[in-house]
């Protein structure tokens, strides 16, 4: 379980594909810290610490998980949210992530408003995945609060703190990212559909 506030951004150093995986090696500041099969969010997918050295550690990712994510676009030298996963007596500063990537959104539009930047993603509605006006959502692994929630996009304020630790400054027009919808509106919402089903008839 994760919170989705993001300790730092890695560097990607080296990619290794076999067969259907990819062998992600990362550099980060944390790296002499982190113990083999210790759980890590990257860009908020939970990945496993397989092979570790002084600076650096790497992760597999499965084929599910590059189909789903935007790992499988990772080119040495791009930069990877990072956070360990969270302690059972640790301020919940963020929301509850659980590392379980949902689907993908697209960067429409990148807007300067005086020191804070909005950014806007465009996503699939069809897997029933929704937003909620104030609500938390999860984008490469970063708790934000959803603005102009629609039925197919929203937009999050970023603040310069976030856009400097974070990958947010290198996203661009197009960028691909990865979500993760608030685990309560997703229970909120099956419920729902549970009772529409069984009692509404």
């Amino acid at each position: 379980m994760f919170s989705g506030i993001v300790e730092e951004a890695g560097i990607v150093t080296k990619i290794e594909k076999e067969q259907g995986n990819m062998h992600i090696t990362i550099r980060c500041s944390f790296a002499n810290e982190l113990k083999i099969d210790q759980s890590i969010a990257h860009n908020g997918v939970c990945l496993t610490v397989v092979k570790k050295d002084t600076d650096e550690y790497t992760v597999t990712a499965i084929r599910e998980t590059l189909e789903k994510s935007n790992l499988g676009t990772l080119n040495p030298g791009d930069w990877v949210n990072l956070e360990r996963s969270m302690k059972i007596d640790s301020l919940l500063d963020g929301h509850l992530v659980q590392g379980h990537v949902d689907q993908t959104a697209v960067c429409t539009d990148i807007e300067e408003a005086e020191g804070s930047w909005y950014y806007t993603f465009e996503y699939n509605p069809a897997p029933g995945n929704i937003t909620v006006e104030k609500g938390s959502i999860a984008v490469n692994g970063v708790s934000l609060t959803v603005v102009d929630s629609k039925d197919k996009s929203f937009r999050n304020a970023i603040i310069p703190y976030t856009y400097e630790h974070t990958n947010f400054c290198k996203l661009q027009k197009g960028s691909v990212v990865n979500l993760e919808f608030d685990i309560i509106g997703k229970y909120i919402k099956r419920y729902a559909e549970i009772y529409s089903l069984h009692f509404r008839k």
